[in-house]
């Protein structure tokens, strides 16, 4: 049986991947291997097993097994991590359900962990060491390994944010991926300067990026993490950015950020259940979204019509009710406006607008921009800059994902994150 509680803490949510085929995991895993074994010199975990959850088949619940085995380090750059809580997301029911995100069977699923440091290469450095208490968002999906539904998980020590001793645990384990997705989708796909931030200042990752070697990020998100090397394309203090699904943990996070880097703030939410909440954040306006019709007319009432950023955490239908929002027309100085959906894009587009996509693949396969990321993260949580929302803790361990997912699937925890404990 497992055992609910809710309380106030750290948290964060949701973000959807496209399912992937098995044998490009089995290719990258055999090239791991190869560079392991000519570059890691590190002592590898013991070949013992473990409990896990596996998924067996679509549209079946997890199965608890005792004998998986242990995840093994195999680049310089990773660390072994003893899970402790895990944070769920949508896309734990969701993959399983609708049968995309699972690259073989039987898999290993989970996004957001937090846990103990036990075993790291030598060349990682200083930041991580054994014993750090860290938390980690695992959207390296491919690899079986860095799963969270697991008692040990392998992580890259530039994707690991330290927990300082003033946050919780369990609160942290949710943090990971909406934050991931918030800061990616303002940073980089919008181009927003988060060292503006006068109470934690935070990287400026198109600047950032033009440092990167443009080969090393992977080729289906490399357009996207160039979208806005432009500044003309760029938000700017004062300018207005409409969020559909502001009650979600990464609405919430991309909220206060957009607010606390100067930019005016329209949320759409369902105002009766979360106003309070996104009022707090910082939302300049609150739009109900249960009036579609009158969240557009809203939206552009008090724009002016001149909206030119949007994102949309819901999907398609929710990102095409945006886009009528939009200012369509390319500004005299060349910019364009620009909409994001991290779910879904309109099937028909106007090609004056600039749509995005959340480059998630960037946070793991980049090093600067991953470590920049986490570093930051560290700090907004030591200076507790963000308010973050209710945390649901699970007290079932692995044996009560299975319930936990299900109250996560009918949305009996809305606005707020579930956490299972694995203490």
């Amino acid at each position: 049986m497992t055992t609910i509680t809710t309380l106030t803490a750290t948290a964060t949510l949701d973000e959807k991947h496209p399912a992937i085929y098995h044998h490009e995991l089995l290719i990258e895993q055999r090239e791991n291997a190869h560079t392991a074994s000519r570059t890691v010199q590190t002592t590898q975990t013991p070949s013992v097993v473990q409990r896990a959850l596996l998924l067996h088949a679509a549209q079946q619940p997890y199965t608890l097994v005792a004998d998986h085995a242990m995840p093994t380090l195999l680049h310089k750059d990773e660390i072994l991590i003893k899970v402790t809580a895990i944070g769920l997301n949508p896309i734990d029911w969701k993959g399983p359900a609708f049968n995309f995100g699972i690259p073989s069977l039987p898999w290993v699923n989970g996004r957001d962990l937090a846990g103990v440091v036990m075993q790291a290469a030598e060349t990682t450095g200083s930041r991580l060491r054994k014993g750090d208490l860290v938390l980690v968002p695992s959207t390296d999906y491919r690899d079986i390994r860095k799963a969270a539904f697991q008692e040990y998980a392998v992580a890259t020590h530039f994707n690991a944010a330290k927990i300082p001793a003033s946050s919780s645990t369990h609160a942290s384990a949710s943090v990971g991926v909406a934050f991931v997705a918030a800061i990616l989708a303002l940073g980089v796909s919008f181009g927003l300067d988060l060292g503006v931030i006068s109470e934690c200042p935070g990287p400026n990752l198109p600047e950032l990026l033009s440092t990167v070697d443009v080969n090393t990020i992977p080729s289906d998100v490399r357009d996207e993490c160039f979208t806005s090397r432009e500044k003309i394309e760029r938000p700017k203090a004062g300018d207005w950015i409409a969020i559909w699904g502001a009650s979600t943990t990464t609405g919430l996070i991309a909220l206060q950020i957009a607010r606390k880097a100067g930019l005016k703030t329209i949320c759409v939410a369902d105002i009766a259940r979360h106003g309070t909440k996104l009022h707090a954040a910082g939302a300049d306006i609150l739009v109900d979204r249960h009036d579609t019709v009158r969240a557009v007319e809203i939206i552009r009432g008090v724009t002016g019509g001149k909206l030119r950023y949007a994102v949309d955490i819901v999907g398609r239908e929710t990102s095409t009710l945006l886009q009528a929002t939009l200012d369509p027309e390319i500004a005299s100085d060349g910019s364009h406006a620009h909409l994001l959906g991290l779910t879904g894009l309109p099937k028909e587009r106007d090609e004056r607008i600039i749509y995005h996509t959340v480059p998630i693949k960037l946070f793991h396969s980049s090093p600067e921009v991953g470590e920049a990321m986490v570093t930051w993260l560290e700090r907004l949580l030591e200076t507790q800059t963000l308010e973050l929302p209710e945390i649901v803790r699970a007290e079932g361990g692995l044996e009560g994902v299975n319930e936990a997912l299900e109250i996560l699937r009918r949305g009996d925890a809305s606005g707020k994150r579930i956490v299972v404990s694995l203490d």
